[in-house]
């Protein structure tokens, strides 16, 4: 017999996407639950820091042509 988390024809349940709420209990997570969420975090602050220094690079380029 299936449990409940299985499919009973034995197709395999897709993964579900790692998502990391900020605040909630990390009590809860294994090692490797934390190093995911770790890595997830670190690849989103790279993504911010990268749209920052984009709107930086355009709002320089807008100065830039108002003062001419």
């Amino acid at each position: 017999m299936a449990r409940d988390d299985e499919d009973p024809f034995g197709a395999p349940k897709p993964k579900v996407p790692v998502v990391h709420v900020l605040g909630q209990p990390l009590d809860t997570l294994s090692v490797d639950e934390l190093d995911e969420r770790v890595e997830l975090l670190m690849a989103e602050i790279g993504r911010l820091e990268a749209a920052r220094v984009a709107k930086e690079a355009s709002r320089r380029a807008a100065d830039a042509f108002f003062k001419s």
